[in-house]
This record gives structure tokens, sequence and C-alpha cells, in this order.
């Protein structure tokens, strides 16, 4: 189990494009059919177990955040959007992920808030300490799988992009480019932390990928887990 008894928290992180959600899906799904109570945690999730009024709040949140008109990004600046989501982490840390790791469950988290320090980081416009700061209470991964994959693979992938995924900084493949590798730079800053799992996934079909997974979340956190027939 993680510290204290609890659960596993697994954080999913990686560029635009690089298959975390997919590998996200077919984790839990794989964690479950071992008999190890798994669940997902992403950008969508708003049901919080026993309680209609929360729910309805963390998706009122989630509706600021990720379903509003593209326009209003800009508007609101680099400042806005840091407290913003760390709001949106700091609700999805207390009513998803601490109850969930509480009941002993696996939660797996496609892209957490190590991301949005990413991004800050390469943006350069936002001292890092504050960055750093605002996140800082969070329960930490026990283990985070880092899905590496060049940008102008990603870009293929994906096949467009939002100005986001560009860091605002052009309309071009270039800048999505660019910009994602200063993203890049900063999750390879960020896995000296020690907890990190490095995957390229480039040229990896998703089976391979999640036996690669699968072998780490056995080696780093010692949970049972059967082999796919990738990971044999």
């Amino acid at each position: 189990m993680g510290s204290d008894g609890e659960g596993h928290l697994i954080a999913l992180e990686g560029i635009d494009g690089a298959g975390k959600s997919t590998l996200a899906s077919s984790l839990v799904k794989t964690l479950s059919d071992n008999g190890l109570p798994s669940v997902l945690v992403d950008k969508h999730t708003t049901r919080v177990p026993g309680s209609q009024d929360l729910s309805e709040y963390l998706d009122q949140v989630n509706a600021v955040i990720y379903r509003r008109k593209p326009s209003v990004g800009p508007a609101c600046g680099d400042h806005y959007w840091l407290f913003a989501l760390a709001a949106w982490y700091a609700l999805l840390d207390r009513l998803i992920i601490r109850p969930a790791l509480h009941r002993g469950e696996v939660v797996v988290m496609d892209n957490s808030y190590s991301k949005i320090v990413a991004r800050y980081a390469a943006g350069g416009e936002i001292p890092s300490e504050l960055v750093d700061g605002v996140f800082g209470h969070l329960r930490q991964p026990d283990l985070v799988l880092f899905l590496d994959l060049p940008p102008a693979e990603a870009l293929r992938r994906k096949g467009d992009f939002t100005s986001l995924e560009a860091g605002h900084s052009g309309t071009t493949a270039s800048h999505f480019v660019d910009y994602q590798e200063r993203v890049i730079d900063e999750f390879r800053s960020l896995m000296r932390s020690g907890r990190w799992e490095h995957i390229a996934v480039a040229d990896r079909p998703p089976d391979e990928v999640l036996g690669l997974a699968l072998a780490a979340v056995r080696d780093r956190l010692g949970l049972r887990i059967g082999s796919t027939q990738r990971d044999e």
C-alpha cells in the first residue's frame, strides 16, 4: 500500500498527444481486472461519491475552467489561470483523491499538477516559487509515468492544436513544436524527484506502452498485476 497504509496515486504526464488518456483508461481497467479497486481522475471528473451538492459544485468549477469559450483564456491572464487551476486541483485532491486513497484504492490521474508547473516554467512569466507554492500542499504521487514523445510526432498524431498547446506563441506547427519542447525540458527537470518512470512512446503501440507502465507499477509500487502479452 501507499504511505500510512493508504492506496496508491499514479500520475500520467507528458505533452499533448503523448497518449496519456489512452494509457490511463487501460491502466485502470487492468488494475481493476487484477482485483485492485481503481479510479480514474482527469479533467472530466466531477462526481463526488456520496454528495450531490459537492458534485454539482465541482461541475460548476470544471465548467469555469474547461468548458469556457476559447476567447476567454488569454483575456484573463496567466495569474488568474494559475490560481483557478490551483483551486481545481485542490478540490480534486480533497474531494476525490484523498478519500479514494483512504479507502485503499489506486488512483490513476491523467495529467496531474506537474503539467501545469511545467507549462508555467516553459512560459517564464510567473516566478517558479509562486507556481510551486500553490500546488505544494497536494498529495504527492507515489509514481509518475512520463510518456516521452517528440513534439513533431505528437503533432502528427493530433493533426491540429489549440493556442494553449502552442503556449499562445503563434499558429504554425513550429510554434507548437518549440513550445512543447520547452515543456518536455521542464518535465525532465521534474524527473529528478526520483518518483518518475520514463517511458519513450514513439513507435510503440498502446499495448506495449501499457506493458511498460504495468512493469513500472509492479517494480516501483510492489503491486501484484498479471502480465500482458506485450509485457512478457
